[in-house]
């Protein structure tokens, strides 16, 4: 009989631990004002986008993550 061979890859531990530093526990409120609110239905129909979250989300976090890129300390 055959032996079995163990497989190689990741440790679940790992991936435990990386699962749990992904999972999003904040919850944040924004409001918008009529013509933004017009401006993103507008977006979302243009490009089918079906949920909004996401994107808000991505543009939020690119916006800081820019802002934080080109704020950092000159020597000169």
């Amino acid at each position: 009989m055959a032996k079995k061979r163990k497989v190689g890859g990741v440790d679940p531990k790992y991936l435990e631990k990386q699962h749990d530093s992904l999972l999003r526990k904040h919850r944040q409120t924004i409001l918008f004002n009529q013509k933004e609110m017009e401006a993103i239905e507008e977006y979302c129909k243009i490009y089918k986008v079906s949920a909004k979250a996401p994107i808000m989300r991505e543009a939020i976090m690119q916006h800081i993550l820019n802002g934080l890129g080109e704020g950092h300390p000159t020597l000169f």
